[in-house]
């Protein structure tokens, strides 16, 4: 019976713990809001001017662990036709065979593969991003701008700005280089709102 007694409280205490790590571990489903997530990247032409780019309106998901943030995870998606050049024959070319033309798969894809947590809203992603068919590991470096109730849409919201420098050589893409760079600098800014269940 003292037995009994004393295996009581180390089973309560053991139960609690594990409701506890259950009600704290999981990641919560948040996916982008496409009307507010863009992709600007840019690229030095010649000595002479930066051209520029964007994707806009695409769609991903982020697993957000707001108090673990190193168990987050994020994956995005967009066809690469969706790219916005502002002017139609830079467009047209960028489609060609001279580059995303030449290649079958017309996805840009971002799987993360880690979390490093750097600083209170700052972390290293580092994931996989397949671009014109080739698949790179590549790191972000992430800053958390806000999280918290949407004024407007009264559910849990969150923000991320992240940049990364690209090789386009590494994909397949490098023509002109180096006279146009062979670098270009990757710009990203998203908004998530938390799924509904």
């Amino acid at each position: 019976m003292e037995m009994l007694k004393m295996k009581t409280p180390l089973l309560a205490a053991a139960f609690a713990t594990l409701a506890a790590t259950a009600a704290f571990a999981a990641p919560e489903k948040y996916v982008l809001d496409s009307s507010h997530s863009q992709i600007v990247f840019h690229y030095n032409h010649l000595g002479f001017s930066t051209g520029y780019g964007m994707f806009s309106g695409f769609e991903g998901t982020i697993m957000f662990d707001q108090d673990e943030p190193a168990n987050s995870s994020v994956e995005v998606s967009m066809p690469v036709s969706s790219m916005i050049t502002g002017w139609e024959p830079r467009y047209e070319h960028f489609m060609s065979a001279d580059f995303f033309g030449a290649s079958e798969d017309k996805t840009v894809t971002f799987k993360s593969t880690g979390i490093e947590v750097t600083g209170e809203k700052e972390a290293l992603i580092t994931g996989d991003l397949t671009l014109n068919g080739v698949t790179k590991s590549v790191v972000l470096d992430a800053v958390l701008t806000q999280a918290g109730e949407h004024p407007m849409a009264n559910k849990p919201w969150a923000g991320f700005t992240a940049t990364t420098t690209l090789i386009r050589s590494d994909y397949n893409l490098g023509m002109f280089a180096p006279y146009v760079s062979d670098e270009v600098e990757v710009n990203i800014s998203i908004e998530a709102m938390k799924a509904e269940d």
